[in-house]
């Protein structure tokens, strides 16, 4: 029943109820004024009728004036909330989306028009599984049934606009519901494929910058057995015969160079970021050989230990998990001054692989390790923060932890917790 449903009822049982108190009032005066006075009865009887007319005209009027006065009210805030919400919908600098029950789309924004590359006219009343990539709509669908439970929903997905440009896009769904009813669904779109770029080309720059410091240190590393095979090549050079024993060493020699100077240019290799199954223990031996060559340049001791002896297989990337361990070796290098000593360990606690590295460096202070890993904040002189901040996101995209305690002049112990695979996948 609607507001004016509302009002009407009221004044009629006002009415009613005005008129039955009026009859027995009336009637009770009407009965006593015949016994005393016949003439004021009669003219009581004459004007009774345009008395009853005058009194709740009266009362009606106030009454109604009262209530009109009260939509009125109630319409102006209306009216303003309305403006208020279609100044929101129109000048939001994310993309609206307003969608029924069936998934159709009712309005959008201008910013949402400028985003898909098309009118409202030609969208209105098309399902929002058009306006996403075919390959996501089962994923979509799920969410929106979720939102129809009166629950928000937030994920990220991509889509192809009519300029044929690919999108990456974060979706919220929040469900509209008035009066405890259920009426559809918003959309609030935001495009974030600059943001993923530049998160990119930040990755990339670190990256690039991690192993520009690493050279210096893997050309050196790699001086001592390029010494070792011009020896023995002179050696044999000079006896004309083969020993297998200097065989053996040059082949090692040679391995090892091999070693190092593969993993700096796998690091360097832009590559599309898939999870897959990898024993963790391998990524860490191989960023240990190589950070090997910087530790012995700056005469830092560092020691690996696997506690475990089963595979340590977790879901990743191998070259975002390389790049994580290596920019917390470096940070623990830059933190040593004299006597450095790091500690890379290994293990299984509770279904998670946890990699603990620790360093006898500088440490620092309890109001500067509340804002580690934040992007552009850095303890060091010349640092850029950036580096950490990947870190965090490498971790937090493997839906793992990443803890750090310090102690200035003590040093730093950066703890790494990442879920264990589970199946053959």
């Amino acid at each position: 029943m609607n507001q004016s449903h509302k009002i009407a009822g009221k004044v009629a049982i006002i009415y009613i109820v005005i008129g039955v108190l009026w009859i027995f009032v009336s009637d009770y005066f009407s009965m006593a004024q015949a016994k005393s006075d016949v003439q004021i009865y009669a003219m009581f009887q004459h004007s009774k009728g345009w008395a009853f007319i005058f009194i709740t005209g009266i009362f009606l009027y106030f009454l109604i004036r009262y209530w009109t006065d009260k939509m009125l009210r109630s319409q102006q805030e209306f009216n303003l909330k309305d403006e208020q919400y279609q100044s929101l919908f129109k000048h939001n600098p994310d993309c609206v989306i307003e969608l029924n029950l069936e998934g159709n789309v009712v309005s959008i924004n201008p910013e949402a028009e400028k985003l898909l590359g098309q009118q409202s006219v030609e969208l209105t009343g098309k399902n929002c599984h058009q306006l996403i990539n075919w390959n996501e709509v089962e994923e979509t669908s799920a969410y929106f049934i979720q939102s129809l439970q009166g629950e928000a929903v937030k994920f990220e997905t991509s889509f192809q606009n009519r300029r044929d440009e690919k999108r990456i896009i974060r979706v919220t769904f929040l469900p509209i519901i008035v009066q405890s009813e259920m009426l559809g669904i918003y959309a609030i779109v935001r495009d974030i494929t600059e943001v993923r770029r530049e998160e990119e080309l930040m990755v990339l720059s670190e990256k690039l910058s991690v192993i520009g410091q690493l050279a210096a240190a893997v050309a050196h590393e790699i001086r001592n057995p390029l010494t070792s095979l011009k020896g023995f090549v002179q050696l044999m050079d000079m006896t004309k015969e083969v020993n297998p024993l200097h065989s053996d060493i040059m082949l090692k020699e040679i391995d090892r160079i091999h070693i190092i100077s593969s993993e700096l240019l796998i690091l360097g290799k832009k590559q599309d970021i898939a999870f897959r199954r990898i024993d963790l223990a391998d990524s860490v031996q191989q960023v240990f050989t190589l950070m090997k060559a910087e530790t012995n340049l700056n005469n830092i001791g560092m020691v690996l230990r696997i506690k475990t002896a089963e595979p340590i297989h977790i879901l990743a990337d191998p070259i975002e998990i390389k790049q994580l361990i290596i920019n917390i070796v470096k940070n623990s290098i830059e933190a040593i001054e004299d006597n450095g000593e790091i500690d890379i360990s290994m293990q299984i606690i509770h279904d998670h692989a946890v990699v603990s590295i620790s360093d006898n460096g500088s440490g620092m202070a309890p109001e500067r390790l509340e804002r580690i890993g934040e992007p552009f904040y850095s303890t060091k002189e010349k640092g850029s923060g950036i580096g950490l901040a990947i870190c965090r996101k490498i971790v937090h995209r493997l839906d793992g932890e990443l803890h750090f305690e310090s102690e200035v002049n003590a040093g730093t112990t950066v703890t790494i917790r990442i879920p264990l695979a589970t199946g053959q996948e």
